[in-house]
């Protein structure tokens, strides 16, 4: 997992290829005026668009998830947002089972950390981190960029 503000983009660009086509968007677009919903941006990058009602760490964590498939690149837009963190390695009681087709996979145990992004800021989070968001109050909004490995 990376944390970090959007000026420091550019260290982030040799991780991925697409990683520069998403901060690329991100430079070249007000990303606050997005209207919610998923759009492809480029082969193997999509964005999707996400507003609502910030919830409980209880209730987020219900939704406590990882991708095989996909980087997740999630900025905060309006916030802060919460989110509940741990390491795949240390999860042991799985959720249901893979699901290929939206590429997730759930799972019962409890993080080992919370941690918050202010706007502007964003997280990378790789397959092996396991995460659940919209921990807040009020209204959030971010983007979440998926990255094809």
């Amino acid at each position: 997992m990376i944390i970090d503000s959007l000026q420091n983009t550019a260290k982030y660009y040799a991780l991925h290829p697409n990683f520069k086509n998403a901060f690329d968007y991100v430079s070249q677009n007000d990303i606050s005026k997005l209207e919610e919903g998923v759009f492809e941006i480029t082969e193997g990058l999509k964005i999707i668009v996400i507003a609502g009602e910030g919830t409980t760490r209880e209730e987020s964590i219900k939704g406590f998830e990882c991708h095989d498939k996909n980087i997740d690149i999630q900025i905060s837009i309006q916030g802060p947002e919460t989110f509940a963190w741990k390491p795949r390695e240390k999860c042991v009681s799985q959720n249901g089972d893979y699901n290929d087709e939206r590429d997730v996979r759930f799972f019962y145990d409890a993080p080992d950390m919370f941690f918050q992004l202010q706007e502007n800021q964003f997280a990378i989070l790789f397959p092996d981190d396991v995460h659940a968001a919209m921990i807040g109050e009020g209204l959030l909004k971010k983007v979440v960029f998926k990255v094809k490995i």
